[in-house]
C-alpha cells in the first residue's frame, strides 16, 4: 500500500513538472476571477454614471477577462483588450496588470512601450470618466503608471533573463557536445589501433606452429594491450582539463608506429622530416599517420603505402598513401568484417580544423587511396576555418 502511495505522488508530481505553465495559467485565471467577479456581481467599485451597461454584462467581461489568461502566452491582444473592458465594468484592475506583464514576458509584441503607454492612458482615461476628483489626477496618473507601465517593462526584463538563460544553455550544451566528440576521437584513436595490432598478431598466432614465434607475438599482444589501457587511463584522468594527455605521442613515435605495421606485413616508405612541431601539431601528425596505417591494414592488405611528414615554413604536410590491395592472404582480412563506419576520419577532420589546418582523403587514380594534410606548426587549438571533404584533385594537391 505505502508502495502504491509513492508511486502516486509521483505521478503527480509529474503531472505537475509536464504542465506547469498550464496550471500556473488556470491558477492565475482563477485568482484573477475571484477578484473580479465581486465587483461586477454586487455592482462596486464600477464606474458609475458614465456607463450603463447592466449587471450580466459586467460578470461577462469579468469572466472573459479571467479566461483569457489561459491565452496569455500565445496572444498578447484578447487579454488586453478584455482587461480594458473590465476595468471599465467592474472598476478591477488586475487583469490589466496581468495582460500588461504578460504581453512583454511571453508574447511577442512590437513597440510594446507605445501599447503599454497606451494602456496606461486608457487606465487614466476610465478614472477621469469615472467622475474622480481631477485635483486627485496625478494619482491616478501615479496608479496607471504602476500598475500599468511598470508591469511590461518588468515583463521584458524577465524575458531577457529567459533568453540570456537558454542562451547560456546552449553554449553549455555545445561545450559539451564537443568534449564528447574530443573524447571520442582520442578514444577511438587509442583503442582501434591497439586493438587492430592486437587482432593482427592474434591472427598470425592462429596460422604458426612456431612456438617461439607464438610467444614473441604474444608478448607483443601484451605490450600493445598494458600500453592502451596506459593510454586510457591517463586520457580520462585529464579530460576534464580540456588538454591532450601530456604523454600523448608526436612525430617521434611515428617510427615505431611504422615498425609495428611492417611487423604485421605491410611494406611501408616511411619519409619524416619535421623539426620542432608544438604538442599539438605533432599530436595531430601522429594521430593522422596512425588512422591512416590502420585504414590500410584494414582495407588494403598487402600494399604498398608511402609515409611522408615534412615541415615546409609555417605549415607541416602529412599524407599516406596506398597502392592497390597486394595479393595473397593478409591477418588484416580477418577484421574486415568488424570495421564500422569512418568515425576516425571525421574525427580527424575535426582535430585539425581546430588547428587551423585542412584534412582531405580520396580515392588515387592508380586504384588506392591517400589520406593527406595541412598542419600549421604552432598554431594553438580555437580557430575553426570552413573545411570541405577532399577530392582526388584536392587530395593531391596537399601532398
Amino acid at each position: 500500500m505505502e508502495d502504491g502511495i509513492r508511486y502516486s505522488r509521483g505521478g503527480w508530481r509529474g503531472f505537475a513538472d509536464r504542465h506547469r505553465e498550464g496550471l500556473v495559467d488556470v491558477a492565475l485565471a482563477a485568482a484573477v476571477l475571484v477578484c473580479s467577479l465581486p465587483p461586477a456581481l454586487l455592482g462596486i467599485g464600477a464606474p458609475a454614471s458614465w456607463v450603463s451597461a447592466p449587471r450580466w454584462f459586467a460578470v461577462l467581461t469579468a469572466v472573459v477577462a479571467s479566461l483569457s489568461m489561459l491565452v496569455r502566452r500565445r496572444m498578447a491582444w484578447p487579454p488586453l483588450v478584455a482587461a480594458v473592458i473590465c476595468l471599465a465594468a467592474t472598476g478591477e484592475f488586475l487583469p490589466l496588470t496581468v495582460a500588461a506583464y504578460s504581453m512583454t514576458a511571453h508574447a511577442t509584441v512590437r513597440r510594446w512601450e507605445r501599447v503599454a503607454g497606451a494602456a496606461a492612458v486608457a487606465y487614466l482615461a476610465i478614472s477621469v470618466l469615472a467622475r474622480a476628483p481631477l485635483h486627485l489626477l496625478w494619482a491616478d496618473a501615479i496608479r496607471a503608471v504602476a500598475l500599468v507601465y511598470l508591469p511590461a517593462m518588468i515583463g521584458t526584463w524577465v524575458r531577457g533573463y529567459r533568453t540570456m538563460q537558454a542562451e547560456l544553455w546552449l553554449r553549455e550544451e555545445r561545450a559539451a557536445s564537443d568534449e564528447r566528440r574530443r573524447l571520442a576521437g582520442e578514444l577511438h584513436d587509442t583503442v582501434t589501433h591497439a586493438v587492430t595490432v592486437m587482432v593482427l598478431h592474434a591472427g598470425v598466432i592462429r596460422d604458426t606452429e612456431d612456438r617461439t614465434e607464438v610467444r614473441s607475438l604474444a608478448r607483443i599482444i601484451e605490450d600493445k594491450g598494458v600500453r592502451a589501457l596506459s593510454e586510457l587511463r591517463e586520457l580520462l584522468t585529464v579530460v576534464r582539463r580540456g588538454d591532450i594527455p601530456a604523454a600523448a605521442k608526436g612525430v617521434d613515435s611515428i617510427p615505431q608506429l611504422v615498425d609495428e605495421c611492417v611487423a604485421t606485413g605491410l611494406r611501408v616508405d616511411l619519409r619524416l622530416d619535421t623539426g620542432t612541431l608544438s604538442r599539438e601539431a605533432g599530436h595531430a601528425c601522429y594521430r593522422i599517420v596512425q588512422e591512416g596505417l590502420n585504414n590500410v591494414r584494414k582495407h588494403a592488405p598487402g600494399s604498398e603505402v608511402r609515409v611522408v611528414c615534412e615541415t615546409a615554413g609555417d605549415v607541416t604536410r602529412v599524407s599516406v598513401i596506398n597502392g592497390e590491395t597486394g595479393d595473397g592472404p593478409s591477418p588484416a582480412g580477418m577484421i574486415l568484417e568488424y570495421a564500422g563506419p569512418g568515425y576516425g576520419l571525421e574525427g580527424l577532420k575535426e582535430r585539425v580544423a581546430l588547428m587551423g589546418g585542412l584534412l582531405a582523403w580520396a580515392p588515387t587514380e592508380e586504384g588506392g587511396f591517400v589520406l593527406t594534410a595541412r598542419i600549421p606548426r604552432t598554431r594553438e587549438l580555437g580557430y575553426l576555418p570552413p573545411v570541405r571533404r577532399g577530392t582526388v584533385g584536392s587530395a593531391a594537391g596537399l601532398r
